[in-house]
C-alpha cells in the first residue's frame, strides 16, 4: 500500500483523492436500454439474460431460456453484447450487474440495460458494486411495489476512478485475484456435484451399485423384479415423498414489516443459486418470535421453491440459529434424517418430472400434494447406507469449498469500498 499521506477532496459522492476522477457513467460508458417487448422463446437456439439471471459474478449463458436467430436480430438492433460488457438489471433486484466475459452470442430481456465501457471494463464493474454507486442507486429507484431504476438514472451515476492506469490496473488484480479463487471454488462444487448426481445415477437408476463381492449388481446378474415404476433390485421397495417425510409452506411476510426477533431467511434466490444454503450468507429480517417459530429450520432440512423458480432444491446445514424460510417456498423435513442425501438427489432429479404434473408446457408452480404423491425408489438399507458413507466425503469437500467462498467473499467485500473510493491505495511504482 502507497505510504505517502493521502490528500482528499470533497465531490458529490463524498471524498476521494485529490489525483481521482468523478464522471457519469455515460461519458465513460456506452448505456443502452433493452428491447420493451416479450419475446418468444425456443426450445434451442440463442441465449437470453433475464433480470433473474444477473447476478454478481461473470454471466452463465448455459441455463437461460433461449430464442430463434430472428428473435435475437430483433432485440440487439441497439447492440450485441460483447465480451467485456456489463449486464444491469432495472427492476426488482435493481442495480444488480454480471460481466459479460463470454463471445458466445446473447441477447437482453425485458428490463435489463448493456453497459459497454470505454475504460477498462473491470474497473467500471467493480465500480458499479461499489458503496459509492450503490447508494447513488438506492437513491434513484422508484416504485412502491415494483422497484426500477430508469435508463436516464443509470446514465448519470457517477464513478470514481484514479487517473493512474497502473493503479487502477493494480485495484483490479486485488478485486479480480479473490473472484478467480471464489469462481475456482465454484467450479470445484460444480464438479462435485456432477460426481455426487453421477454416483446416484450409477447406483439408483442403472442400478449397478456394488453387489457382495463388489461388482456391478445388474450387470453381474442381480435379480430385477417388477414394481410400479418399472424393474428394481430384489428387496427394494416403491415408495411416495409423503411416507418419507412432511412437507411445510414458508413464512407470509411483508418487506417492511417489523418484529421483536431477528432472523436470517431463505428466499427462493438463495435456493435457486445454492445447492447447500450456510446462515450467514441469507438476508436477514425482524419478525415476531410467535409467529415466525413454526418456520424454523433444522439441520439437513430440504427447500423447494414453489414459485419464480420451481422445483429448484437446497439443502440446509450447519448452525440453522433463527433461521427460516419464506412463502413461496416449502420445507421437507425427513422421518429418518440419515437418508438425507439420497433424498436429496431424489428431488434434484424429480425436478424434471414435475412438469408432468404442471399445467401448459412451463412449471409454474410446486404445490406440497404434487410432493406428497411422487414415486420413488427405496433401497435397501444396507445399500443406503454405503451410498451415505461414499457421498458424504464428496459433501464434507464441497462445505469445504463454501466455506472457503465464503471467508473469501467477506474479504473481498470489505476491500472493495475501501480500494474504490481511494481510502485504501495500492503501490504504485512510479
Amino acid at each position: 500500500m502507497n505510504k505517502k499521506e493521502i490528500k482528499f477532496k470533497e465531490t458529490e459522492i463524498g471524498e476521494i483523492p485529490e489525483d481521482w476522477e468523478v464522471e457519469e457513467l455515460q461519458k465513460i460508458s456506452k448505456v443502452i436500454d433493452s428491447c420493451h417487448k416479450t419475446p418468444k422463446y425456443s426450445p434451442e437456439g440463442i441465449a437470453m439474460v433475464r433480470v433473474t439471471d444477473i447476478k454478481y459474478g461473470d454471466i452463465d449463458l448455459k441455463d437461460t431460456l433461449k430464442v430463434t436467430k430472428e428473435v435475437y436480430e430483433e432485440f440487439t438492433l441497439n447492440h450485441k453484447p460483447k465480451k467485456n460488457d456489463i449486464v444491469m438489471s432495472r427492476v426488482g433486484t435493481y442495480g444488480v450487474t454480471s460481466f459479460v466475459n463470454t463471445a458466445e452470442l446473447c441477447c437482453l430481456g425485458q428490463n435489463t440495460v448493456i453497459i459497454h465501457p470505454l475504460i477498462n471494463s473491470r474497473f467500471i464493474y467493480y465500480a458499479l458494486n461499489s458503496r459509492l454507486v450503490r447508494n447513488q442507486i438506492e437513491e434513484e429507484v422508484v416504485g412502491s411495489t415494483q422497484k426500477t431504476i430508469s435508463l436516464k438514472n443509470i446514465r448519470e451515476l457517477l464513478i470514481a476512478h484514479p487517473n493512474n492506469s497502473i493503479e487502477l490496473d493494480k485495484i483490479i488484480k486485488i478485486l479480480s485475484s479473490l473472484d478467480s479463487k471464489i469462481e475456482l471454488n465454484q467450479a470445484m462444487n460444480k464438479t462435485l456435484e456432477s460426481i455426487g448426481q453421477a454416483l446416484f445415477k450409477h447406483w439408483f437408476i442403472n442400478f449397478e451399485f456394488p453387489n457382495e463381492k463388489g461388482k456391478p449388481y445388474k450387470s453381474s446378474g442381480g435379480e430385477m423384479v417388477e414394481s410400479e415404476l418399472g424393474e428394481i433390485p430384489k428387496g427394494w421397495k416403491v415408495g411416495k415423498l409423503g411416507e418419507c417425510g412432511t412437507f411445510k409452506n414458508g413464512i407470509n411476510y411483508l418487506r417492511d414489516e417489523i418484529g421483536d426477533t431477528e432472523f436470517f431467511i431463505a428466499n427462493v434466490r438463495d435456493i435457486a443459486n445454492n445447492k447447500l444454503l450456510l446462515k450467514d450468507s441469507l438476508d436477514k429480517i425482524k419478525i415476531d418470535l410467535d409467529k415466525a417459530k413454526d418456520y424454523l429450520l433444522n439441520d439437513k432440512d430440504i427447500l423447494i421453491a414453489r414459485s419464480a423458480s420451481p422445483g429448484e432444491i437446497s439443502l440446509v446445514l450447519g448452525n440453522l440459529d433463527n433461521v427460516i424460510y419464506s412463502g413461496f417456498s416449502i420445507r421437507y423435513r425427513l422421518n429418518t434424517p440419515d437418508n438425507y442425501l439420497y433424498l436429496f438427489l431424489v428431488l434434484q432429479r424429480l425436478r424434471e418430472n414435475l412438469l408432468n404434473f404442471s399445467i401448459g408446457t412451463t412449471l409454474q408452480s410446486v404445490n406440497q400434494e404434487t410432493l406428497k404423491n411422487m414415486g420413488l425408489i427405496l433401497p435397501s438399507d444396507d445399500i443406503l447406507n454405503k451410498f451415505n458413507k461414499t457421498i458424504e466425503r464428496i459433501l464434507d469437500k464441497t462445505y469445504g469449498n463454501l466455506m472457503q467462498i465464503q471467508n473469501l467473499s467477506q474479504i473481498r467485500d470489505s476491500l472493495l469500498p475501501k480500494l474504490m473510493s481511494g481510502k485504501l491505495r495500492v503501490q504504485i511504482n512510479e
